[in-house]
C-alpha cells in the first residue's frame, strides 16, 4: 500500500467517525442546540434563588420565638454571593412602625423595598399587623413590578407572628416559632425542641437555635442581631372581663335545666 492510498484510508475513516458523531449529536439534541444551552435550559427557575447571575443576595436565616411574654426576632449577618462570603455583619432585622419587628431573607434591595412598603401599610392600618401583611401580599402578588422581587419577610408584634412571601402566602405559626431563609428549617427544628425547657426563655432559645442553624447551613454565620419585645400584660379591665366571662360560664353550667 502506497503512502497516498494509506492517507486516503485515514481520511475516509475520519470522515466516517465525524459523520457518526454528528448523527449521534442530532439524535440526542436538537440541531440548533448545544450542550451548554441544553444544560442551561434544563435548570429550574428556582435554581437562581441561591446563585443569581445578577449577583443578588439570597441566603440567610431569620428566626422568631415567642414565649412567656417575650418576643425575640434574631437573624444572622452573612451576605453570600454565589460561593463567596461578601459581608459578615449585615443588618437584616430591624424595628418598623410602632411595636413591630421585621426581618428579611433574599435580595437586600428587594427586602428593604418590601419593608418600606409594609411600613406604609402599617401607617394606613395602625395596630393591625395581619391586615397590613395581607394588603402587602395582595399588592406584591398583583403588581407587575413587585412580582419580580426576590425576598421573604418575617414580621412580629406583641400578639402576632407572620411570614409574607411573593406567592401570596401570609402564614402564622401554631406554636410561636417561625423562621425563613436557607437555614430556617434547622432553626425551627431546634427552637421547637427547646421551647418546653423550663429554664430557657425566648431569647436563650432563639440564640441556641440560631447557633445550631449556623453550624449546619453554609449560608448562615454566628454573627447574630437580636430584637427583643416584651409583651405587656393584660390590662385590669381585660382581666375583669375575662373573670366575668369565666364566672358567667361557670354559673350557666351549674344552673339545672328543667325538662
Amino acid at each position: 500500500m502506497t503512502s497516498a492510498s494509506f492517507l486516503q484510508l485515514i481520511l475516509k475513516n475520519y470522515a466516517g467517525l465525524l459523520s457518526g458523531a454528528r448523527g449521534l449529536n442530532s439524535v440526542l439534541l436538537p440541531a440548533t442546540q448545544s450542550f451548554r444551552s441544553y444544560y442551561n435550559s434544563s435548570k429550574s427557575p428556582n435554581d437562581s434563588y441561591y446563585s443569581s447571575p445578577r449577583g443578588e443576595f439570597h441566603a440567610t436565616t431569620i428566626l422568631c420565638v415567642r414565649k412567656e411574654g417575650k418576643v425575640v426576632l434574631i437573624g444572622d449577618g452573612q451576605v453570600s454571593q454565589g460561593s463567596m462570603i461578601v459581608k459578615p455583619n449585615a443588618k437584616k432585622v430591624r424595628k418598623i412602625g410602632e411595636g413591630v419587628v421585621a426581618g428579611f431573607a433574599g435580595s437586600a434591595a428587594d427586602g428593604m423595598s418590601l419593608l418600606e412598603r409594609l411600613e406604609m401599610k402599617l401607617e394606613e392600618h395602625p395596630g393591625q399587623l395581619m391586615r397590613a401583611a395581607v394588603e402587602l401580599a395582595k399588592q406584591w402578588r398583583q403588581d407587575k413590578a413587585l412580582r419580580f422581587l426576590q425576598a421573604e419577610l418575617l414580621v412580629a408584634d406583641s400578639t402576632t407572628t407572620l411570614t409574607v412571601s411573593g406567592n401570596g402566602d401570609v402564614l402564622e405559626p401554631h406554636d410561636g416559632v417561625m423562621a425563613i431563609g436557607s437555614g430556617g428549617a434547622f432553626a425551627v427544628a431546634a427552637a421547637r425542641a427547646l421551647i418546653d425547657v423550663p429554664d430557657m426563655d425566648a431569647e436563650k432559645i432563639a440564640s441556641k437555635a440560631m447557633k445550631i442553624a449556623s453550624d449546619m447551613c453554609v449560608y448562615t454565620n454566628n454573627n447574630f442581631l437580636i430584637e427583643v419585645m416584651n409583651v405587656p400584660p393584660a390590662s385590669d379591665s381585660s382581666k375583669q372581663a375575662a373573670d366575668l366571662n369565666s364566672s358567667s360560664t361557670a354559673a350557666a353550667a351549674a344552673t339545672p335545666v328543667s325538662a
